[in-house]
């Protein structure tokens, strides 16, 4: 799912670029979340994984489209589930 040198969410693994670091409750820029999961020092929304990884899914067209990949839902969910416990929000 990630690539080597590649930043991404450690909410949602998206990946990250300038554009869409989040930011901490000072303003500054959060490289570890993405603007959509996390603004001004807090998650934006209280969200569980599960929640998360279903909301995801509406992007799949666009992530196979992206990737070279056509992943049925039922195979991206369960590589998110498999993936998303080794992010920091979910590993607990």
């Amino acid at each position: 799912m990630e690539k080597k040198d590649q930043i991404i969410c450690q909410s949602c693994a998206m990946p990250l670029t300038e554009e869409f670091f989040g930011t901490n409750r000072d303003g500054s820029v959060n490289k570890e979340y993405c603007t959509y999961c996390y603004k001004d020092g807090s998650f934006t929304e209280n969200k569980t994984m599960e929640e998360i990884i279903e909301h995801n899914l509406e992007y799949l067209d666009e992530f196979n489209k992206d990737t070279g990949t056509s992943m049925s839902k039922e195979e991206a969910r369960e590589q998110m589930r498999l993936y998303f416990p080794t992010l920091k929000r979910w590993n607990t």
